[in-house]
């Protein structure tokens, strides 16, 4: 059995899906849907840039969406590989959105107009440069977690990402992630300051929470095709509501995408199939099971050899 995963925020390059938008007259009707919906020239930059505003996260967030929706529509109805006989559907943080719509529960103009108002109420939770994220390479949940409550009183800071095995993403305030990072040296803990202006995935994104759930609330969803995957539970949804609730949650809680992976293959997926840009997701799923097959669709080569 496979599923189908969808990229989050990080997986954005100038040109991605260029070759496709080239070659199929679907994909160039996808990008003008986009620019209509959007009111502005997402399209063009995706295609041409400036790099500087397609990492803005209120354009990152729609990009990505726009380029894994139009990759799927591709796959499924040009090259007749029908991707919803995939068990799950799941994708990270943004990438939920790209899952949910690719298996039918949000329009691809209401989910484009929502991931749009999400990138610019996340970007906007916190004054640009308050806060920030810092990847801890090589360690444990177990042992970050231990860190975290042992140095509770003097800096805060949460697991945002969860993404694999000996690779974990913490956010918060600027101040208290400095802190962090001279205890992590300290401890021998390798860590990298993420290009990030904003902590996603913790309490500090209240702001953001309130916003999307006066939006999110706005929007009419219906029952999907596929079974999805929560980032926030790791575990499947079980109806709507249950979706609506868990996408506001996932604006401050941690992206389980460990946790996932490991519970889609525990339940007899043995084959993941990345759809969008980059290969980021392939990444995290070979360092959580080295045994499982693994596909990724970025270029016309890709989907031409892809078996399900």
């Amino acid at each position: 059995m496979f599923s189908v995963i969808f990229p989050g925020q990080g997986s954005q390059i100038v040109g991605m899906g260029k070759e496709l938008y080239d070659n199929f007259n679907k994909v160039k009707d996808f990008f003008k849907q986009a620019d209509d919906t959007l009111n502005f020239s997402i399209s063009k930059l995706i295609l041409e840039g400036p790099k500087e505003e397609l990492d803005l996260t209120a354009n990152t967030q729609p990009a990505i969406y726009l380029i894994s929706y139009s990759i799927f529509n591709l796959v499924k109805n040009e090259f007749n590989l029908d991707l919803n006989k995939a068990k799950y559907f799941a994708g990270h943080s943004l990438g939920e959105y790209s899952a949910l719509s690719c298996a039918g529960y949000l329009s691809f103009s209401d989910t484009l107009k929502i991931l749009r108002i999400r990138g610019d109420a996340m970007q906007n939770a916190v004054p640009n440069g308050k806060g920030g994220m810092v990847a801890v390479l090589g360690s444990s949940v177990d042992v970050i977690e231990k860190i975290l409550i042992e140095n509770k009183e003097n800096l805060k800071a949460q697991i945002a990402n969860d993404n694999s095995e000996g690779q974990i993403v913490l956010s918060g305030k600027t101040e208290d992630l400095d802190k962090l990072i001279q205890i992590l040296k300290n401890s021998s803990i390798k860590n990298i300051k993420l290009p990030v202006s904003a902590p996603f995935h913790c309490d500090l994104m209240n702001n953001a929470t309130k916003i999307m759930t006066e939006e999110l609330n706005k929007l009419s969803f219906k029952n999907g095709q596929n079974k999805l995957i929560s980032n926030v539970t790791a575990n499947e949804i079980k109806d709507l509501d249950e979706l609506k609730n868990l996408l506001i949650k996932q604006i401050e809680n941690r992206v389980r995408w460990r946790e996932s992976v490991i519970n889609m293959i525990e339940n007899d997926v043995d084959h993941f199939i990345e759809i969008g840009p980059g290969k980021v997701l392939s990444g995290l799923v070979k360092r959580i099971n080295r045994n499982i097959k693994i596909d990724t669709i970025n270029f016309l080569s890709d989907i031409e050899s892809l078996k399900i």
